[in-house]
């Protein structure tokens, strides 16, 4: 019986499961498991390379082991190694080579003897890492299996916080790590690693962190509209910088092409919002050209609604697959809003749209100051402990001890 069912067993498909985001997160890469006591023998002592090593290969068994859902254990470690590795940029550099994988694609290896590329691909997987938390608070469990999802105003507030960090990492990674690595080093890293894709990444989280903070605007009894226009204008802003930074980049295939796709479904939603917020504030106007201003506005709004939602339909199918989450934040409540103001105000308005229509130009959107900066994050200072003088400086080995070591090498 247990032979029959296990024959069975093996022909069943498995269920295909479509992840839901809220929060873009590009593929993970993550180390591959290497040996590095052996070439880093002669740079530094044989106890910090251990540690090293060690420290590399938890990296790789805590990742490959959850998928990298331990975030909190995997950043523990990523911190510490940090902590051990930045003393080796001061060293010879083109010696050791670092591999790693993309994790959802174990074959997409890359491999390059450099300290700096070894140092930007921990700080940028911190930086997923953070996003990916920050996506998971916005994505809450449904228990009751009734489809009602609540996300708390503290989990909100947490993911803003999360993601200014991943913004301050990946700033990090353009301002003091990628400086330092040669130029033909750079032609072959990986796209996500070009520096137009991390800068696009590091604002976009500045934008999906006003996003979230349009949201609590727009649940507040006490946001006015003046608010919830500026924190519209903003994020419209924040996506437009981002769009610019991605197009520099080869954005026609893969993961990039559908974070390129994510960044125009996000910069119509806020430019929806915006010409929305925009329009009710000009609708209190008492002149006739300040109402045709806002049912402009509040035509341009549906019009940039319907292109989002086709917008939203190409995030999705742009492989990898994935869903897009139920309506929240301040779309929810403008996907309904929208339609009905513009259909009432354009009828309410029509008369004087047939008047002046030398009035009917869309107006330009305000200026605001951007609000939201990444949080600063700097290096870890050199651990002293590690790299205390003994432990920085090789011993020189004669012949005896080289040989010696070799011996101890092959008998382990």
């Amino acid at each position: 019986m247990g032979c029959t069912s296990s024959v069975y067993a093996v022909g069943r498909k498995k269920k295909l499961s479509i992840p839901e985001m809220v929060m873009f997160v590009p593929s993970m890469r993550i180390p591959v498991q290497s040996d590095l006591q052996r070439p880093l023998r002669g740079l530094i002592s044989k106890d910090l390379a251990d540690r090293l090593s060690s420290l590399r290969n938890q990296i790789v068994l805590v990742a490959e082991d959850t998928g990298g859902s331990a975030i909190t254990e995997l950043r523990r470690v990523l911190e510490e190694y940090l902590s051990v590795l930045i003393c080796l940029t001061k060293k010879d550099d083109g010696l050791i080579e670092f591999k790693w994988r993309n994790l959802e694609h174990g074959r997409q290896e890359i491999c390059v003897a450099n300290f700096w590329f070894e140092l930007l691909s921990v700080l940028h997987l911190m930086a997923m890492l953070t996003l990916s938390e920050a996506d998971s608070l916005m994505i809450p469990k449904d228990p009751t299996g009734s489809g009602l999802r609540v996300v708390s105003s503290d989990c909100k507030r947490e993911a803003i916080d999360l993601l200014l960090k991943a913004s301050g990492y990946l700033d990090c990674c353009i301002r003091d790590i990628l400086v330092h690595i040669p130029f033909d080093i750079k032609k072959r890293l990986p796209k996500s690693f070009q520096p137009g894709a991390l800068e696009a990444m590091s604002i976009q989280t500045l934008g999906q962190g006003t996003e979230i903070q349009l949201g609590l605007a727009v649940e507040s009894q006490n946001a006015t509209l003046s608010v919830k226009r500026r924190l519209a204008c903003e994020q419209l802003v924040y996506f437009s910088q981002a769009y610019q930074c991605l197009s520099e980049c080869d954005t026609d295939r893969g993961y990039e092409k559908k974070h390129m796709s994510f960044i125009k479904w996000k910069f119509l939603e806020s430019k929806a919002a915006a010409y929305y917020y925009h329009g009710l504030i000009l609708d209190k106007g008492s002149e006739p050209s300040c109402h045709v201003s806002a049912v402009c506005c509040f035509l341009a709004a549906e019009e940039l609604l319907l292109e989002s939602k086709r917008a939203c339909l190409s995030f999705c199918l742009a492989s990898p697959v994935t869903r897009s989450p139920p309506l929240w934040g301040a779309m929810k409540h403008l996907h309904q809003k929208i339609p009905e103001v513009a259909s009432r105000k354009s009828q309410m308005y029509g008369y004087l749209l047939e008047q002046e229509k030398a009035l009917q130009a869309l107006p330009e959107l305000p200026e605001f100051q951007l609000s939201l900066r990444p949080e600063e994050y700097q290096l870890p200072e050199i651990d002293s402990s590690s790299w205390s003088s003994e432990n920085c400086e090789a011993q020189s080995q004669t012949l005896k001890e080289h040989l010696n070591d070799s011996d101890y090498e092959t008998s382990e």
